[in-house]
């Protein structure tokens, strides 16, 4: 069994792997001081859940914002698992050329959605992914990952908000029933969603634009689901998207 793992800096995402096959996943709250004995409880928590014996992964890949939790994830797959750890990073067999001024820049999970977009689609593609930040990644026609776009994430805004403007409340964001709020809640649920919407729209459309029409969008992260059904340029939702990618690098690393 594969451990493909997602560290964000908001949430990191888990997916447990037999072959090809995504077996099961989880998500849980990024601690940036977490110990490698402290995810080892945590991982092995999750497993159990599921009644997957820890002892049963071979492999782990990760894929880390985080500096700070890059090597106790290493030290935790040395120490309980016995198994190898992936870091995706510099030197590793990716399969993409990096076209841009500086390729030691790119965030490893911009380079791992950018490999399992172009792995599902063969062709000109941008990956999506609604984290602490809106990341667009594109990846040319044959293959090339050419760069893209960070927006501030919805989370992240939200906060800021409710933090700096000592009238506005924390809400839970739900579909507005206009755009037109007539309450405070309502007004910051119809700015929020329709106002990353057209965020999300007006930057799709520049890049389909820019690299000469016919991009596939695929969104991923934890707040696709709730943002896409509200714009006019994306459909396509793979919740999935960044541990097919890592599944995709070990692969390539496992057979180089």
């Amino acid at each position: 069994m594969l451990l493909a793992i997602d560290v964000g800096n908001t949430q990191t995402h888990i997916g447990a792997f037999e072959g090809d096959s995504l077996a099961e996943d989880w998500r849980f709250r990024t601690v940036a001081g977490s110990t490698a004995d402290e995810l080892a409880e945590k991982i092995r928590g999750l497993l159990a859940l599921r009644e997957i014996d820890f002892d049963r992964v071979q492999s782990v890949v990760v894929s880390s914002v985080v500096p700070s939790l890059a090597p106790e994830y290493e030290s935790l797959a040395q120490r309980y698992l016995d198994s190898r750890c992936l870091m995706v990073g510099p030197g590793i067999r990716t399969g993409m050329s990096i076209e841009v001024d500086n390729p030691a820049e790119v965030g490893a999970d911009r380079l791992v959605n950018a490999i399992a977009a172009y792995d599902q689609v063969g062709d000109l593609c941008v990956g999506v992914d609604f984290g602490t930040g809106i990341n667009f990644d594109v990846v040319s026609a044959d293959g090339a990952y050419l760069g893209g776009a960070i927006a501030p994430g919805i989370e992240i805004s939200l906060s800021a908000l409710a933090e700096r403007a000592a009238r506005i409340p924390r809400i839970d964001l739900a579909e507005p029933s206009s755009v037109i709020g007539t309450s405070s809640k309502a007004a910051i649920q119809s700015g929020v969603l329709f106002g990353f919407a057209g965020l999300v729209d007006g930057i799709a459309r520049r890049i389909d634009a820019e690299t000469g029409g016919g991009a596939r969008f695929i969104a991923t992260g934890g707040f696709a689901a709730t943002i896409v059904p509200f714009t006019e340029t994306l459909s396509e939702i793979d919740s999935h998207l960044t541990l097919k990618g890592l599944r995709i690098i070990e692969e390539r690393n496992r057979e180089a």
